[in-house]
C-alpha cells in the first residue's frame, strides 16, 4: 500500500510569490521585453515551488523582478503563453511541446531543459506488478503523451508487448500482446493519485505523484530511468522571444548551481536536475 509524505517546506517559498492559480485570474498583457519584469505560467509541485525559489532567492540580485502564475491541468499553461498572457512556462517536456504543437498549431520554443520528475506505476493493493490479477484496471493519464509514458513503463517491465518500443506516442492501440487482458481507463492527470482507491495500478506523471505527497522512490512499483531525460521540462517562450534579456536571465537562473543543489536537497531523488 502507497503511503504519503509531507510536501516539500518550498512550496511556502512559491506561495510567496503566487499572484494567479487555475482559471488565469490575473492574467493580462505581458511584459515589455527586457524590462526587468517576466511571467510565467507553471503547474504545482515542482514547478512552482523550484521558480518561487529563483524568484525570491536569485532573481532579485540579477535585477529581475518574476510574477508566477499557477495553473492545476496540463493545457492552461500553454494556452496563456499563446495568447500573450505570459511571456513564458515551465512545465512540460519536449515530446509533449512537440504533441501540443502539431495539435493546436502554436509556435514556441523550449529552451534547454531544467527539471525531471519520473513517470511511476503506483498501487494501493499490488505490491508486485508480477502479481497483477487477471484483468487488472490500468489508469493511465489522458492526454496521449503521458498516456504513452504509462504504456512504455508496462512494456518495459513485460507486462505489455507494443509494436514498436521505440516510438514516440504509442497508444492502446499498439498494444500487441496483452497476456493479463488488463483493463486500461483514461484519467485526467491530476485526478490519477485519487483513482489508486478504484483502480488496480495508475500511472502517474511525477509532478502529480509529488502534489499528492506520494514517494516515488519508496512508493511506487517502478519508475522511469532518471538517467533518461528525454521526459526533461522545459523552459517555453514564443517562437521569436528566445533571446529575450528577459527570458536570458531567467533561462540562466534556472540551469544555475543553486538550483541544482535546491532541487537535490528539496526532492531528494524525486526530481533530478536536468542540465
Amino acid at each position: 500500500m502507497t503511503a504519503r509524505l509531507a510536501l516539500p517546506a518550498a512550496g511556502l517559498v512559491a506561495a510567496l510569490v503566487l499572484t494567479a492559480c487555475g482559471d488565469g485570474a490575473g492574467a493580462g498583457d505581458t511584459s515589455a521585453a527586457g524590462d526587468g519584469r517576466i511571467k510565467v505560467a507553471v503547474t504545482p509541485v515542482p514547478h512552482a515551488d523550484i521558480l518561487g525559489y529563483v524568484a525570491q532567492e536569485l532573481a532579485p540580485s540579477a535585477g529581475l523582478e518574476i510574477e508566477i502564475v499557477e495553473f492545476t491541468d496540463y493545457v492552461q499553461p500553454n494556452a496563456a503563453l499563446d495568447q500573450g498572457e505570459v511571456d513564458a512556462n515551465y512545465y512540460q517536456h519536449g515530446v509533449y511541446l512537440a504533441d501540443q504543437e502539431k495539435a493546436a498549431g502554436y509556435d514556441f520554443t523550449g529552451l534547454g531543459t531544467i527539471s525531471f520528475q519520473p513517470m511511476g506505476l503506483y498501487s494501493d493493493t499490488v505490491t508486485d506488478l508480477a502479481d497483477l490479477p487477471q484483468g487488472a484496471e490500468i489508469a493511465l493519464p489522458n492526454d496521449p503523451v503521458n498516456g504513452s509514458r504509462g504504456l512504455k513503463l508496462l512494456a518495459a517491465e513485460g507486462v505489455i508487448t507494443l509494436a514498436d518500443p521505440d516510438a514516440a506516442v504509442p497508444t492502446l492501440l499498439d498494444v500487441t500482446d496483452n497476456p493479463k487482458d488488463l483493463k486500461f481507463t483514461e484519467v485526467e492527470a491530476a485526478q490519477l493519485p485519487r483513482s489508486l482507491t478504484d483502480v488496480d495500478v495508475a500511472a502517474v506523471p511525477g509532478n502529480y505523484a509529488l502534489e499528492a505527497e506520494l514517494r516515488p522512490a519508496e512508493d511506487a512499483l517502478v519508475t522511469e530511468d532518471t538517467s533518461n531525460t528525454t521526459y526533461a521540462n522545459q523552459l517555453v517562450v514564443r517562437a521569436g522571444d528566445e533571446d529575450d534579456p528577459d527570458v536570458r536571465t531567467l533561462l540562466e537562473l534556472l540551469t544555475s548551481e543553486e538550483v541544482r543543489a535546491f532541487i537535490d536537497e528539496t526532492y531528494q531523488g524525486a526530481v533530478v536536475a536536468a542540465f
